[in-house]
């Protein structure tokens, strides 16, 4: 009888771990608890999770300082960081490099001088972990981007390619309409959807007709 109760409790394991394979999307899942460095506004700071929640934030993951694509995304990010901040929302780019790192690139490149969102250092792979984009193999993150809302649930992101950028405009339309449709539950954004533009609401009414 105890081996038949061993068993069974051997299998519902078995599918528990089989469900959580499965079930990959995070959208919907809540960050985790955390506490890293940060290089914001010439100096270092510490961010955790109290910080991120009651706002908008996006986490903008890339392999690391000192490279080619990097800072041309966070160039990018930079010169859009002023329409995010209007929105309410907060920017962190995230690497597995220290803050010191983050500030000696900083001090080396013009580009990277731009940049006024925190940079989060992530050396312990904590993170990128949690966000799952860590490359085991290679001690670094994907370029992943991910849309948080206040009550720090993922509700959109994307992971791409080391060997191919990420465009703001359209991480900062994704937002906008995140944001919509946090505020208006009984509707949704159409392809290339812009605030002021037009939405649906889902009916029967609609069906076949789109």
């Amino acid at each position: 009888m105890i081996k038949h109760i061993e068993a069974i409790s051997v299998i519902h394991n078995e599918d528990q771990k089989t469900m959580e394979e499965i079930n990959m999307s995070l959208i919907g899942k809540t960050i985790e608890d955390f506490k890293v460095q940060a290089y914001v506004n010439n100096e270092f700071k510490e961010v955790t999770k109290e910080d991120v929640l009651g706002k908008w934030s996006v986490f903008f993951f890339y392999p690391a300082d000192f490279t080619f694509i990097c800072p041309t995304e966070l160039e990018d990010l930079a010169n859009k960081y002023e329409e995010f901040k209007a929105i309410g929302c907060e920017i962190y780019s995230v690497s597995c490099d220290s803050h010191f790192v983050h500030k000696a690139w900083h001090d080396a490149s013009k580009t990277i001088q731009k940049i006024q969102y925190p940079m989060l250092a992530d050396p312990t792979a904590l993170l990128a972990k949690n966000f799952e984009v860590y490359i085991e193999a290679d001690g670094m993150a994907e370029r992943g981007s991910f849309i948080v809302n206040p009550e720090g649930v993922i509700v959109a992101y994307e992971v791409i390619a080391g060997n191919v950028g990420r465009n703001a405009d359209e991480l900062f339309r994704r937002v906008q309409a995140s944001q919509f449709v946090y505020e208006h539950g009984d509707q949704v954004c159409p392809a290339k959807w812009q605030p002021g533009a037009e939405t649906l609401k889902p009916s029967l009414d609609l069906v076949g007709i789109l």
